[in-house]
């Protein structure tokens, strides 16, 4: 082979080399961005009257300058206050509703929170779970000065799951979680759909070192540990449970397999498998008392450890 032709193949072999690598690296910018860097409008909210409810409205301020939407359904005395944060996309918090009636007729009181740039919600940039915690700190300052001495419990489904794990492993006052549907690391979830997509195995496991990079530039170094994987091992005897779609299209039962494959990722972490494909898994939702089996296993939770 003459020396043109090895210099055209090691030419060509490094237009394609870089080429690859430049799109591996933009991709994540190209497809997490229209995604994020945006205030999300939810197509359905939910009025508490509809299921009898008088709630009171508030205006919570996080510690980085979001004015956060909230309500309280106020219980005197309530055995535990649990605090309902909304997913990405779906569901808002205002889906909850029928949880915070059922929950209010065994004694707990109810705090839902719009997630910052959701909403009701102040801002413009959804932040993946890697600054969610402060909008969940503010609720939790909220319990604590109106319900002094009430256990505090996280429940979100989606990003409200991830929000809830990762607040309460940088949170020590709240007494425990409740989780559906929470990813395990942005990375993980991106992998997952570009394989899950049709993209070959070896291509979406390498896109995860571009995925890291992106997150990292976009929300600074400390969200490599702002993830349920790592924040899960910091509820040491606090208790969890985590709840997921055996066949879950949105989020892959892979997520939750992540997120408790730590021998420390708690001594009372519950895990409940579901089977189907509904990624909030209960067959009714907006009315969980249609829902015996699932509204059943949260409340043996809450009555066992609050």
């Amino acid at each position: 082979m003459g020396k043109t032709m090895k210099l055209l193949i090691l030419v060509a072999t490094f237009v394609v080399v870089t080429g690859s690598l430049m799109i591996m690296a933009f991709l994540p910018h190209l497809a997490t961005g229209s995604v994020i860097n945006r205030h999300i409008d939810f197509e359905v909210v939910y009025d508490p009257k509809d299921w009898g409810l008088d709630v009171k409205a508030l205006s919570l301020e996080t510690e980085d300058g979001y004015t956060l939407a909230a309500w309280d359904l106020e219980v005197p005395e309530p055995k535990a206050v649990v605090i309902f944060l909304g997913g990405l996309t779906h569901p808002p918090v205002s889906a909850f509703w029928g949880h915070a009636r059922l929950l209010a007729e065994q004694g707990y009181g109810s705090v839902l929170i719009e997630l910052r740039s959701h909403g009701e919600s102040s801002g413009t940039q959804v932040y993946l779970g890697f600054a969610e915690h402060l909008d969940l700190l503010a609720g939790l300052q909220y319990v604590k000065s109106h319900y002094p001495g009430a256990p505090i419990v996280a429940f979100g489904a989606d990003l409200g799951g991830v929000t809830a794990i990762n607040g309460a492993g940088l949170n020590p006052d709240i007494g425990g979680v409740i989780s559906i549907g929470a990813f395990s690391s942005w990375a993980d979830l991106f992998t997952d759909n570009l394989y899950f997509s049709g993209a070959p195995l070896a291509f979406a496991l390498a896109e995860k070192p571009f995925v890291n990079l992106y997150t990292v530039i976009k929300f600074g170094w400390e969200s490599v540990q702002l993830n349920p994987k790592k924040q899960i091992t910091n509820l040491a005897k606090r208790p969890a449970l985590l709840i997921h779609a055996e066949d879950d299209a949105l989020v892959s039962v892979l997520n939750l397999e992540r997120i408790t494959a730590s021998p420390r990722s708690g001594e009372q972490v519950e895990i409940w498998i579901r089977p189907g494909e509904e990624h909030l898994v209960s067959t009714d939702f907006l009315h969980p008392e249609n829902d015996p089996e699932y509204i059943g296993r949260i409340f043996d939770f809450l009555d066992r450890h609050f």
